[in-house]
C-alpha cells in the first residue's frame, strides 16, 4: 500500500477559523450516525530492520474523546503515535484527519496538523521558568525583544482556562513531576493542539498526582479537545477512558467502549490468552531477619542520597519500597547488590556484614539481584540465550572448569530455566526476544537456584500481563520457600498486591514503615510526595480500601513514621 498525498503535498491544518468546544462523543450526534472519526490510521506498516514494529494497525479515533491505546511491551503503541506525530516515517498506510488525507513527515506537520505530543520523558529546561519553557521556539516580541510580561500573561491565562495551575514565572527545577507534566501540555496547548498524545504519562506519578492529570483531561475533553492516551495499565484505562483500542503484535486486536469491556477481558486481548490479574497469596510465614541494613548513609554531591536507612527483611517475608523515583532508590539497590560501598553503616546477609563484597561475593550465600529494566544490569543482548542464563555462576562449577564453560551444563541449565519461566524466542541473542522473554529469562536466571535474599527491582517494568502474572507468582513462590525478598517498584499496584510489609522512601530517607493493609493509597500517595496524611502521624490508620492483600500476624496499628525532619 503506498502513502496517499493531499493536493498540496502537505498536511492539512485545522479548518481556518475553527474555535474550540465541546464535540459529541461516538453516538452523540444522532442515531442513525455516528460524528466521522476524528483522527483515522489505516493499514499501518513499520520495520526496523528484523523487527516488524507496525503489521497493518487501524486505529479511529472520534472528536472530543479519550481514547486508550492499551498493549502490552513491543505491541506497537509507541511506534504508531510516533508515525502520528512525524518522528517516524511508515512504510506503508493512510493517516486522516478530520476525513481528509494528510502527509506527516515530521512534528512540525503534526503541530500544523493540530497534533500535540507529551512524552513520557519530560523536554523541559530545568534552569527555565515556566513561561520560558512554553514559550520557547515562538516568543512573543515588542519592538525587537522578548516581551516576558505577553508570554507570562498568555501561559497564565491558558492555565486558567484549562484548570492546570501551574505559575508562569515558577522555575521548572522547582516543580514537582505533576506540575512538569502540565507544563509540557501547555506547551502543546499553546502551539494549537486539538489533539493531544499522552505517553505513559502516569509512569512517574503519585496516586494523587495521577487523579490530578485525568481530572486535566477531563477539562481538556470539556472544551472539545481529543486526547490519545498510550498505557499498559487496566486500571487507569478503565478510570478514565471513553474507547479503547488494543494492540498486539503491531495489529489492532479490538477497539471498543470502555463502558462495554472490563479489565479481564482487556488483559486477554493484550496476550491473547487468558490471565490472573492478581496472583493468590497464603498468609505470610515468617522467619528470622535474612537482610538487614544499619544506618545506611550514602553521600552525594552537596546532599545525602540515602540517610540513615534501617530496613530489615525477614525469611518468608517480601518488603515493598514505595517511592517517587529518584527519591533513593538507585542507590538503596547498589548498596544492597554490592555495587556501592555506603559511606556510613553496616549491610548484613544473614547475620554477616557484606557492606565491602562486591556482587559476586554476594551470590555465594544465596543472594539474588533482578535489575530494573532490560538494558541496565539484566540480559547482554549480543550473548545467546544460554549465555545470559550461565552469567553470574559463569565462574565456577558446575558450569565451569578452570575458566572454560562446560557446554552440556549450561545448555542443560537453559532448558530449564526457559521452560519453567516460559522463555520463548529461540536460544539466539537475547536482543531478538521480546520485552517480556527478556525479562522472564532475568527473572528466571536470578530465581531458578533459589535464593534466600531477592532485591527485585522494577522486576514486571514494560513486561505485558501475562508476564507479570509470570513473575509475581515466582516471587509469592520464593516467599513461601522462605526467602526475604526486597522490592522496589514504581508500579503501587504491584507493592500492594505482593507485599507484606511496606516502607516509603523521601529524599534518601524512610519516612515510614508499616504492614501492607496499615496503608491506605491516599495514604502512600501523600508520604511518596514528602506530605504527612491528614489527621496526624497517620498510625492506627484503617486498611487499603479493598486494594492488594493483607499478611499475616498485623495487629491493626497504623505505620511508624520515622521523626526525622519532624
Amino acid at each position: 500500500m503506498t502513502v496517499s498525498h493531499n493536493d498540496a503535498g502537505r498536511p492539512l491544518p485545522p479548518p481556518a477559523g475553527a474555535a474550540p468546544g465541546p464535540a459529541p462523543t461516538p453516538g452523540g450526534g444522532g442515531a442513525d450516525a455516528p460524528p466521522a472519526p476524528a483522527i483515522e490510521m489505516i493499514g499501518i506498516y513499520k520495520r526496523f530492520g528484523p523487527v516488524q514494529a507496525s503489521a497493518g494497525a487501524h486505529l479511529r479515533v472520534y472528536p472530543g474523546e479519550i481514547h486508550c491505546l492499551l498493549g502490552e511491551n513491543g505491541a506497537g503503541k509507541s511506534t504508531l503515535m510516533k508515525i502520528l506525530y512525524g518522528l517516524y516515517a511508515m512504510d506503508a498506510g493512510e493517516i486522516r484527519i478530520r476525513g481528509r488525507t494528510a502527509v506527516i513527515r515530521s512534528p512540525g506537520d503534526a503541530m500544523r496538523a493540530g497534533i500535540g505530543m507529551v512524552h513520557q520523558h519530560f523536554m523541559l529546561v530545568d534552569d527555565f521558568t515556566v513561561a520560558e519553557n512554553v514559550i520557547a521556539g515562538m516568543e512573543p516580541r515588542r519592538r525587537g525583544l522578548i516581551d516576558m510580561a505577553a508570554a507570562r500573561r498568555l501561559v497564565a491565562e491558558y492555565s486558567r482556562r484549562f484548570g492546570l495551575h501551574v505559575d508562569p514565572g515558577a522555575r521548572v527545577e522547582d516543580l514537582s513531576v505533576g506540575q512538569q507534566q502540565r507544563v509540557e501540555i501547555l506547551k502543546a496547548l499553546i502551539r494549537g493542539a486539538e489533539f493531544l498524545i499522552l505517553d505513559e504519562p502516569t509512569a512517574v506519578l503519585t496516586p494523587q498526582e495521577a487523579d490530578e492529570l485525568f481530572r486535566v483531561m477531563r477539562q481538556l475533553k470539556a472544551e472539545g479537545k481529543t486526547i490519545i492516551f498510550i498505557t499498559h495499565k487496566l486500571k487507569e484505562t478503565m478510570a478514565v477512558a471513553d474507547r479503547v483500542t488494543v494492540l498486539r503484535a503491531g495489529r489492532d486486536a479490538g477497539s471498543m467502549p470502555a463502558s462495554q469491556t472490563t479489565p479481564q477481558r482487556l488483559a486477554e486481548l493484550m496476550v491473547g490468552r487468558r490471565v490472573l490479574l492478581q496472583v493468590p497469596a497464603p498468609p505470610a510465614q515468617r522467619g528470622p531477619a535474612l537482610l538487614q541494613l544499619e544506618n545506611v548513609t550514602v553521600k552525594g554531591a552537596g546532599k545525602d542520597l540515602l540517610r540513615s536507612v534501617n530496613l530489615q527483611v525477614r525469611g518468608g517475608e517480601i518488603l515493598g519500597i514505595a517511592g517517587v523515583e529518584g527519591n533513593g532508590q538507585l542507590e538503596l539497590e547498589e548498596v544492597v547488590a554490592g555495587w556501592r560501598t555506603p559511606d556510613q553503616g553496616r549491610v548484613r546477609i544473614a547475620g554477616r556484614d557484606v557492606a565491602g563484597m562486591g556482587p559476586r561475593r554476594r551470590r555465594r550465600p544465596g543472594c539474588a539481584h533482578i535489575p530494573p529494566g532490560r538494558p541496565r544490569r539484566g540480559p547482554a543482548p549480543a550473548l545467546s540465550v544460554e549465555q545470559n542464563v550461565v552469567l553470574g555462576r559463569h565462574w565456577g562449577q558446575p558450569y565451569a572448569r578452570l575458566g572454560v564453560l562446560r557446554r552440556p551444563a549450561v545448555r542443560e541449565l537453559a532448558d530449564a530455566v526457559t521452560s519453567r519461566f516460559d522463555v520463548r524466542g529461540g536460544r539466539g541473542p537475547v536482543g531478538g526476544l521480546s520485552g517480556g522473554n527478556q525479562q522472564k529469562l532475568v527473572v528466571g536466571r536470578e530465581l531458578y537456584h533459589n535464593p534466600w535474599v531477592i532485591l527485585a527491582c522494577q522486576p514486571t517494568r514494560g513486561v505485558d500481563v501475562g508476564a507479570i502474572e509470570r513473575i509475581h507468582r515466582e516471587l509469592l513462590d520464593m516467599r513461601a520457600r522462605g526467602a526475604a525478598v526486597l522490592l522496589i517498584s514504581a508500579d503501587l499496584d504491584e507493592l500492594l498486591a505482593l507485599s507484606d510489609r511496606l516502607a516509603v522512601i523521601y529524599e534518601g530517607e524512610i519516612v515510614a514503615e508499616g504492614e501492607t493493609g496499615q496503608f491506605t493509597e491516599e495514604m502512600l500517595g501523600l508520604l511518596m510526595a514528602g506530605q504527612r496524611p491528614s489527621g496526624g502521624s497517620g498510625r492506627n490508620a484503617a486498611g487499603r480500601n479493598g486494594t492488594g492483600r493483607d499478611g499475616a500476624g498485623r495487629d491493626g496499628a497504623g505505620p511508624t513514621e520515622a521523626t526525622a525532619g519532624d
